[in-house]
């Protein structure tokens, strides 16, 4: 499982604070601990006003890389400040994120277009979240045909099947399911994430439904979550989860992460 680690952003309120208050300990912290706990990618999201996200994401992005050597998942809303924004970085990691809405491709493919660079593409377009599987699957052609344009093979993009909240919507979960399965039948290349908190809004002890959507998501054909990795009953169950799909062989994997201590007790 690719996974993502999600804690360096600024929505969070306690990253939120950090960057207000340049609190480099914070931050150093969070990306060490992910680090340690196996993360695939290191997400980094400024959150603050356009003016000042550049300047941020480069502070961010100067201290993740300090402390680990990960790679880095470049998550903004705007589509712009990609360009600039991969500069910081030492190798070529993710961008977070393009979709059909707007001219969001047409600003970040030919950025990353004769690189290493991989995406992270939404499966929604300028009407918003389409509400079936297979309205999602046109989305995802249009993509598809977008990134062949600008030479950017399948395996480059994180398709997203945008998740919508369980408790307005008792079918999403369902149609989620549907358009990764679909996705993956189409293009067996491409890497499918999510991550799992909208899954659960407004509904009690949301964690159990964090956990199940994931493992029934990679059922399904998901290779990667946006996730934090330091959530040990979490990581347990995703490396669970692989070995019963057959994708650890003779569970080596899964042993040697109950070895190195992930799952805790």
């Amino acid at each position: 499982m690719i996974i993502i680690g999600e804690k360096i952003n600024g929505s969070v309120s306690k990253v939120g604070a950090a960057i207000a208050e340049k609190n480099e300990a914070c931050i150093r912290e969070l990306a060490k601990k992910q680090t340690d706990f196996k993360a695939s990618y290191l997400d980094v999201c400024a959150s603050v006003s356009p003016d000042k996200e550049l300047e941020t994401l480069k502070w961010l992005v100067e201290l993740v890389q300090q402390e680990s050597d990960l790679p880095i998942c470049l998550d903004s809303p705007n589509a712009g400040v990609f360009a600039e924004a991969i500069k910081f970085c030492k190798k070529p990691g993710i961008i977070n994120s393009v979709s059909m809405e707007g001219d969001k491709i047409e600003k970040v493919f030919p950025v990353i277009a004769d690189t290493e660079w991989q995406c992270v593409a939404l499966l929604c377009d300028n009407t918003g979240i389409p509400d079936s599987a297979e309205k999602r699957l046109e989305v995802f052609e249009r993509i598809l045909e977008k990134a062949g344009e600008y030479g950017i093979a399948p395996g480059r993009l994180y398709v997203d099947p945008v998740v919508e909240m369980l408790a307005s919507s008792e079918e999403g979960a369902l149609k989620i399911f549907d358009t990764i399965r679909q996705v993956k039948a189409r293009c067996p290349s491409v890497h499918i994430t999510s991550g799992a908190s909208n899954i659960s809004f407004q509904l009690p002890l949301r964690k159990f439904i964090n956990r199940s959507f994931i493992i029934l998501c990679m059922s399904a054909g998901m290779d990667s979550a946006i996730l934090d990795p330091a959530n040990q009953d979490m990581l347990a169950l995703i490396y669970a989860a692989e070995a019963l799909l057959g994708k650890d062989e003779m569970c080596m994997e899964y042993i040697g992460a109950y070895r190195e201590g992930l799952f805790g007790d």
